[in-house]
C-alpha cells in the first residue's frame, strides 16, 4: 500500500523518478495467462549503494514495493503491484516533467487491462504497450507479433 504523500514529497519523488527512475510495462510470453502473455507493469527507482541510507529514507516515504541490491552495486526499488503503481502515479504525475507521457500511458494501460474482455481488447492493449518502445531506451527490446 502506498503512503499518502505531501505536496513537497510528491514533487520531490516526481523529480527523483524523472532523473533516476523508470516507468515501463513488459508483455511477457507466459502460457499460464490469458492470451498466453503476462502484462507486467513497473515503476523503478535506482541509486548507488553508497547512498543506501538516503535511499532507504526515500523509499520509506512511498511504502509498498520491494527493493534489492544488484550485483553491480546499484540499489533498485520497484513498485510492481498494479494498485500501488496506479496510486503512486496518480499522486505524482502532475509534477513529472520528463516521464509524464509514460505515467499517463501507464495509467491508461492499467485501466484498459481491467476492462479487457476479448482478444481484440488484448491486441489493442498490446499496441498501447508497444508505445513504450518509442518512449524508453532498451538494449534488449523484443517485439511480439500478436496477430493470429
Amino acid at each position: 500500500m502506498i503512503n499518502r504523500l505531501t505536496t513537497n514529497q510528491r514533487a520531490y519523488l516526481a523529480g527523483f523518478l524523472d532523473g533516476d527512475g523508470s516507468i515501463y510495462v513488459r508483455l511477457k510470453p507466459n502460457t499460464d495467462y490469458r492470451f498466453n502473455y503476462q502484462i507486467a507493469p513497473f515503476v523503478v527507482f535506482f541509486q548507488a549503494k553508497k547512498e543506501e541510507d538516503k535511499f532507504r529514507k526515500l523509499i520509506a516515504l512511498i511504502g509498498g514495493g520491494v527493493w534489492r541490491e544488484r550485483k553491480d552495486g546499484i540499489l533498485e526499488y520497484t513498485l510492481n503491484r498494479q494498485a500501488d503503481i496506479k496510486d503512486f502515479l496518480q499522486q505524482i504525475k502532475k509534477y513529472l516533467i520528463l516521464k509524464q507521457t509514460q505515467a499517463n500511458l501507464m495509467l491508461q494501460i492499467l485501466d484498459r487491462k481491467k476492462k479487457m474482455k476479448d482478444r481484440q481488447n488484448f491486441i489493442e492493449l498490446a499496441e498501447l504497450i508497444e508505445k513504450f518502445r518509442t518512449l524508453n531506451y532498451s538494449k534488449k527490446r523484443i517485439k511480439h507479433n500478436l496477430t493470429p
